[in-house]
């Protein structure tokens, strides 16, 4: 399937082909996965809007005209739908809940603990950027990269913003990182 086009995976999956349609998601998914947990939903929840996004995707894959735009439109997909999740659950109020059985799904905090300190240090630096600045490095390393005229669709900034402002945000890293 890598050698098949965008173009040609879709025209089949359209048709109902499954095989196409395991290859539009083996290509695209890293790419929802990593917007969506950039919102710092939780696991169900991230599942949840991953399969909201892939169900708009099939909703709407005839209205999609050009394949080379698949990637931008499935990331502005995940960012809009993630965005949406994330005001809904702002506004619910937790009660208190009492679990009657354990719940062995979740990784236990050992599991959870980074593995070197530099990248606990990286992780935290990273916490205290800006918004804008947080954005725009996660779509700057999503997987398969976005070009910047994606990017620029994306987050509204000119496309000759977008090198500067990222030059900008990774000098902010670097002095956060080297503070520590």
């Amino acid at each position: 399937m890598s050698t098949t086009t965008v173009a040609e995976l879709m025209e089949r999956a359209s048709l109902g082909d499954q095989d196409a349609w395991n290859g539009l998601v083996e290509r695209f998914e890293r790419l929802v996965w990593s917007i969506i947990r950039g919102f710092r939903l939780d696991e169900a929840t991230t599942r949840d809007v991953s399969q909201t996004v892939w169900l708009r995707f099939v909703e709407n894959l005839g209205k999609i005209r050009s394949p080379e735009a698949v990637g931008s439109w499935l990331a502005t997909t995940a960012r809009r739908e993630s965005i949406r999740v994330s005001k809904a659950r702002r506004r619910m109020v937790p009660v208190e809940f009492e679990y009657d059985f354990e719940d062995t799904s979740s990784p236990s905090p050992v599991e959870r603990l980074i593995d070197s300190d530099e990248q606990m240090e990286a992780l935290e630096a990273f916490s205290q950027l800006s918004d804008v600045c947080q954005e725009l490095i996660r779509l700057l390393i999503a997987d398969p990269p976005l070009d910047y005229e994606a990017i620029s669709a994306m987050t509204g900034r000119p496309i000759g913003a977008i090198g500067p402002t990222r030059g900008r945000c990774l000098d902010r890293l670097r002095r956060l990182m080297e503070a520590r």
